[in-house]
């Protein structure tokens, strides 16, 4: 955002050690994203980003003949001290919706600097000398405010959907394959015809303005189908889109330093969503075409409560947790929403003083967006070392006392492995069935998780419920000790 700001604003100018401040924050960034693998060298990695950012932004601003210096720092002040708020105040919970709100304020910077370009191309240094826009730029234009159009208003609905604003469940329009796909190939002809255009002089040409109103609307066409469940793929998407936004109207702005971080951004992004398909079973090109060819899905269901199951107390658990060698603790959305991370890591810490082995089993699509579960667990300072991730622990269940489900789902269904008519089947999931006790924390027996299947496991013969609130469920089991 703070590159937008600062490259549109005047021409830059040739200088031998620009290419290699660009350079040192390019290596910056990715030195960020190496650190950002890892939970213990996350924080290494967020300082390279932001070493990196500053930078860059200096860079680009000392660079540039600026216009008014003051002007784009009382903006950069004034959304810095925004987003400062923001972060301070936002819940760990609403987490996943404020990244999504995030991407939508980089499409929209993107479009803004493509609209700008395209009013006054010569600010931009980019008419030829026929007075009419360059043809790259104009192809670089085009294609940076279509997918800055497609990010803003697909990330609006992803932020409604997170919200609890409108539905999780997918939204199925009549002929909605045939509409998005029209859609898309008129987007890319209309970029191809505005390319070629005789009439391309400075904002003459309306098809700029048809091509940002298509893109608006497939952004929205493409995210309502798609369900509660796929939305940490949509997020991890739209945070490839929002990089491949800046990368290509860093080309209209010739700053190499956009260019590169917006490379990282979608290259890095798609492929942690084409990961996470993966994980869930799900196809790569089903979820970013906007669920192409489901037709269910998604949305949270109502669960068969006429067979029969078994509850138990938070006596009960505290006696077998105590008694018990290993404890695996398989967090889920249900946990972020009760906010009982601090104090499931309390009961965590008394287990391991009683000589209880504690682990923690991440599921990497559990939560609303990619590492949500690592993000809270690390916010309650449960040690790294603890913290597992699927196919490093589920081959520990079969010798595991107590599997410990908090507020999640679908991640430990069986239904995944067993049943092909299932809208989770292939998915990998935790063998939680395979443990001698498992206790499963949710609200109520009424509800299941956004895929809306049932769920084997509340009636397996090892399982108790444990009803309630997440939290207070937890702090009755730490008073039961």
């Amino acid at each position: 955002m703070l590159l937008f700001l600062a490259s549109g604003a005047g021409h830059a100018a040739v200088s031998p050690w620009v290419p290699l401040a660009y350079l040192v924050a390019g290596v910056c960034f990715i030195l960020a994203l190496r650190g950002l693998s890892s939970p213990a060298s996350s924080r290494r990695g967020n300082r390279f980003g932001m070493a990196g950012m500053l930078i860059a932004v200096v860079t680009t601003l000392v660079t540039h003949e600026i216009a008014s210096l003051p002007e784009i720092g009382a903006a950069i002040l004034i959304g810095g001290l925004i987003g400062f708020v923001i972060a301070r105040r936002i819940a760990m919970t609403a987490m996943p919706q404020l990244v999504a709100a995030f991407h939508s304020l980089v499409g929209l910077a993107a479009v803004l600097v493509a609209a700008a370009a395209f009013l006054n191309p010569g600010a931009f240094d980019i008419l030829g000398m026929d007075g009419n826009i360059l043809t790259v730029s104009r192809v670089e234009m085009a294609l940076g405010a279509a997918i800055g159009a497609i990010t803003f208003s697909g990330s609006v609905i992803a932020f409604a959907k997170l919200n609890g604003n409108m539905s999780g469940a997918p939204i199925l329009l009549p002929a909605r394959h045939l509409i998005n796909l029209g859609t898309l190939v008129a987007i890319v002809a209309m970029v191809g015809a505005f390319a070629v255009s005789a009439n391309a002089g400075p904002g003459e040409n309306a098809l700029f303005w048809i091509i940002l109103a298509a893109a608006f609307a497939i952004g929205f066409l493409l995210i309502i189908p798609i369900g509660g469940a796929d939305m940490p793929v949509v997020v991890s998407m739209l945070n490839s889109y929002s990089g491949w936004a800046a990368a290509a109207m860093g080309f209209t702005l010739h700053n190499t330093a956009m260019i590169v971080t917006g490379a990282l951004v979608g290259s890095s992004g798609a492929i942690l969503s084409y990961i996470m398909c993966r994980a869930m079973n799900r196809s790569f090109i089903s979820v970013i075409a906007g669920g192409f060819g489901a037709e269910s899905g998604g949305g949270e269901g109502e669960a068969k409560t006429d067979r029969p199951w078994k509850r138990g107390s938070a006596e009960d658990a505290a006696f077998l947790l105590k008694e018990a060698n290993q404890v695996i603790i398989i967090p889920g959305y249900g946990m972020a929403v009760a906010q009982a991370q601090h104090t499931l890591r309390e009961m965590g810490d008394l287990l391991k003083e009683e000589g209880v082995t504690v682990k923690y089993a991440i599921h990497p699509v559990a939560g609303r967006m990619p590492g949500h579960m690592n993000v809270l667990l690390a916010e309650a300072n449960v040690p790294y070392d603890e913290v597992f991730e699927l196919e490093d622990i589920n081959s520990e269940f079969a010798q595991t006392d107590v599997a410990f489900v908090i507020g999640a789902n679908d991640v430990v269904n069986p239904a995944a492995k067993s049943d092909p008519s299932s809208p989770i089947y292939g998915m990998p999931v935790f063998d939680v069935g395979k443990a001698k006790t498992i206790f499963f924390i949710k609200r109520s027996m009424s509800g299941v998780g956004y895929s809306g299947v049932d769920n084997d496991v509340f009636y397996m013969d090892q399982t108790m419920m444990l009803l309630g609130d997440a939290k207070k469920m937890v702090e009755e089991i730490i008073k039961a000790f």
